[in-house]
This record gives structure tokens, sequence and C-alpha cells, in this order.
């Protein structure tokens, strides 16, 4: 019997100044999280932020998207101006076409995971706002969350998982349909699931990818995704 076919999962690039192999600016995505879609069975796929983007077009043949991390979303794009000098490596054609792409990706029904900024620039797509500068930021931070609810939508057998953080922002006021169902112990969101989809979609405010190839709970949440685009 033939392998079953990898879902093809389009992970749009994120924009480097530099990187350590290429001589000028890049478009990366970071490999451990690339080899996390490999292990849960998916086939990642980097794209090409690109203005005006045809998605139609573009996402041809693609059964799901995952939007990763990256640096800070412009407050402009929440009605905010910018209030902390922590802020960084804002990039206003990454926004726009990331949210283009979220925009289309709800349209279309298309099954969905967002992972700490693609998380937190679904929560702006959507109407919501963002805290530009946590208190005590979750840098290189570890913390168990327990889940509120959908913790088997997610794949999981326990509600409660090891999150690896790096992230100096939160979810402020939700957007339209945005639910929280996890939260940190210091009470800001760390999951939520997007209730007007039209199919699976879920977001994490951590990173799966840190620590998945030792703690089974971060690659069951990526496979439960894959099985969803696979259908």
């Amino acid at each position: 019997m033939p392998e079953a076919r990898r879902p093809r999962i389009a992970i749009l690039g994120r924009f480097a100044e530099s990187t350590s192999v290429t001589r000028y600016a890049g478009v990366v995505n970071a490999r451990r999280l690339l080899e996390l879609v490999w292990a849960a069975g998916g086939e990642p796929l980097t794209l090409l932020p690109i203005a005006n983007s045809n998605w139609a077009e573009r996402l041809q043949g693609i059964d799901g998207v995952l939007m990763p991390g990256g640096s800070d979303i412009n407050p402009e794009r929440y009605g905010e101006k910018a209030e902390s000098s922590e802020l960084y490596g804002i990039d206003d054609l990454q926004d726009e076409v990331d949210l283009s792409l979220v925009t289309h990706v709800f349209e279309q029904g298309i099954p969905l995971l967002t992972i700490c900024r693609g998380t937190q620039l679904t929560n702006v797509a959507l109407g919501g706002t963002l805290l530009q500068h946590m208190d005590n930021p979750h840098y290189h931070h570890v913390a168990e969350v327990t889940f509120d609810a959908n913790a088997k939508d997610l794949g999981l057998a326990n509600p409660t998982v090891q999150a690896s953080c790096y992230h100096h922002q939160a979810l402020k006021n939700l957007g339209r349909g945005v639910v929280a169902i996890a939260h940190a112990g210091e009470g800001h969101v760390e999951a939520v699931r997007y209730e007007d989809a039209k199919s699976w979609a879920f977001g994490l405010q951590w990173h799966p990818e840190d620590n998945y190839d030792s703690d089974a709970a971060q690659l069951a949440i990526v496979k439960t995704f894959i099985e969803a685009a696979r259908g």
C-alpha cells in the first residue's frame, strides 16, 4: 500500500535582516518549526511574503496554513501608537501580507494553526488588540498551562502542558470569535479557539517546536492540525 500523501502546510516566511548562510537579507522560518511539521506528518512549505498576493492562486494544492512566530506588529494595525521602547522588528509589508493571508484563510475555511506572533496577528486581524509590553516578559520561559476547554480538540490526553514561551507581548482585547481556552499563571491568554472559522482553527501563544521531541503533547497538537488538514 502506498504511503499516504503528506498534507501540504503553507508557512509564511519571515523577513530577516541577515542570516548566517546568506550574504544579504533572508526570508526564513525556524528550522525546528519545519521539522515539527514534518514529524507530525505534514510537508512544510515556506511562502515568500508578497504584497497584493492572489491567495486563491498561491494556495492551490495547500491543505493547511500555519502562521508562525516572528517580530512585533505595528501598533497602528490595532489603532494605537507605539508606546514601548521594547517593540522590535516592525515591518509593514510583513504585517500587510500576514493580515491578508489570515483573512483569506478564514474566508475559505482552510485549517489554521497560529503560533506566538501568528496568534497575536490573527487576533488583530479579527479586531483585537495587544498588550505592547508585559510587566514580566516570557523570554526563554517554560510555564505549566492548563486548558479550560478544547484540550481534546487539540489532541491532548491531559489538559496541562509545559509551554515553552518567548514573547514580550500578549493578547489584550480579544477579536471577533477569538475565545480564550488556556491561560498562564499571571492570567494572560496562552491558547485560543477561533470559533467563527469554517474549519479546525486554533492558536497558541507559546512555541511547540521548542520541546516537541521531549514532550509528546506538543507533537500531538501539531499532529491534530495535520490530520485536520488531511481531512
